[in-house]
């Protein structure tokens, strides 16, 4: 095998390459699937509680995969448990895929989705860890422009879902091609991954590097900056995510705005998100990530209070897009932290992606119940207090000794 410390420009390209392919892919995957869900309810004939226990059983078994994941970069690499879990995220949406059309069999597209997500959290988690190498070795920060690759992705994801469902193809059909189409690309894709030069094939081969990187799993939710760093990535998950699921409401109920200015709202958000998403990188080159992070907090704050307080419409959009531009950053600055260190990254990255994705799972249900007692705009500052708790906890992002990418460059 190739030492990663001995790889030309060629072959880190080709690298880098395959990682942005494997952000874009897991995109377009993830958004393919949710534009389907109408058809999904259609087809299996069950109402929204069922419907919830379909997101549930995805979204448990991406949190599964999540906290597993470190165990299996530890013991095998993470280009050997990508080459696992990209054929898992193929058979799980496969499986989804006859469930919900050709088959109309719940308990299957429960089977699928749960595999789906399985390896859906573990892929997550091992390509942030592939990213943050990437990153070291070119010297510069690209985690935000990996991310804005998966937002690139969400939104041709959607657009296909858009035109299937406008052309009538069944949701079999159209999700059983992706997950082909998946499976091909990721797979060449993977062939460009180097692997890790300290991980042996021979399984009792426990040698001291992997001692100590085993140790650092375990050891890693003992260390303050993993919650530090959490904080973080737990504010700007929750600004994210809360402008996902409720924006629209918020729009029609709190600003008495139709269903189509709320759809308008949300694809400013996600444009502001996803351009300073593939700009940001030069700006964390120049400032540095904590002050970065710092300036976008703020950025976050602001328009959210100004799309809250908004007395019409024009105004709310100023706020929505500076929320949008403002959450950008804050996920991937805190993976990119997170794997600072090479020896603790799969472990870091493993804990911060299980704050972040505790926050996606439980943030929408949590506002709900507090929206239904005191309406979505004043539920909203709730969002304000955790953004602020991730500006004031943005100094734990500040690299450590030895690491070059981040520091900026005042």
């Amino acid at each position: 095998m190739i030492s990663r410390s001995r790889l030309d420009r060629r072959q880190l390209v080709r690298w880098r390459t395959s990682i942005f392919t494997l952000f874009l892919l897991c995109g377009v995957t993830f958004a393919s699937w949710a534009s389907r869900l109408p058809a999904v309810k259609q087809n299996l004939a069950i109402d929204d509680f069922e419907v919830g226990i379909l997101l549930f059983a995805m979204g448990v078994g991406s949190l599964i995969g999540v906290m597993s994941a470190n165990v299996v970069v530890v013991r095998w690499g993470a280009k050997r448990g990508l080459s696992v879990t990209i054929v898992g995220i193929a058979i799980g949406l496969f499986l989804a895929a006859l469930g919900v059309d050709a088959l109309s069999s719940y308990p299957l597209t429960v089977i699928g989705l749960a595999t789906l997500g399985l390896c859906f959290g573990a892929t997550d988690v091992m390509m942030n860890v592939e990213a943050a190498e990437v990153e070291q070795a070119f010297e510069r920060t690209l985690m935000p422009l990996f991310h804005a690759f998966f937002s690139l992705g969400t939104v041709a994801g959607a657009g296909i879902g858009v035109a299937m469902t406008a052309w009538g193809v069944g949701a079999s059909w159209h999700l059983g091609t992706v997950a082909v189409v998946w499976l091909v690309i990721t797979a060449n894709a993977l062939r460009s991954i180097p692997l890790q030069a300290q991980v042996t094939v021979d399984p009792d081969a426990a040698s001291p590097a992997r001692r100590e990187r085993l140790h650092a799993a375990l050891e890693v939710w003992r260390d303050p900056r993993t919650y530090a760093i959490g904080a973080i990535i737990l504010g700007m998950a929750f600004a994210e995510g809360s402008a996902n699921d409720w924006l629209t409401i918020a729009v029609v109920d709190g600003h008495n705005g139709s269903e189509a200015t709320g759809a308008v709202f949300l694809t400013v958000f996600s444009v502001a998100m996803t351009v300073f998403r593939a700009v940001g990188g030069p700006l964390v080159d120049r400032i540095g990530r904590v002050w970065t992070l710092r300036a976008l907090s703020v950025a976050a704050g602001v328009g959210l209070v100004v799309f809250i307080l908004a007395p019409n419409i024009p105004i709310a959009f100023i706020g929505v897009a500076l929320w949008g531009a403002g959450a950008s950053l804050g996920f991937p600055l805190g993976m990119s932290a997170a794997a600072d260190d090479p020896r603790r990254a799969a472990a870091s990255v493993s804990a911060a992606a299980t704050i972040g994705y505790v926050a996606f799972l439980c943030g929408p249900p949590v506002l709900g119940w507090v929206s239904h007692q005191i309406g979505i705009l004043n539920t909203l500052w709730i969002i304000v207090g955790l953004i602020a708790m991730s500006g004031l906890a943005s100094g734990a992002a500040k690299p450590i000794a030895g690491s070059k990418v981040g520091a900026g460059h005042h």
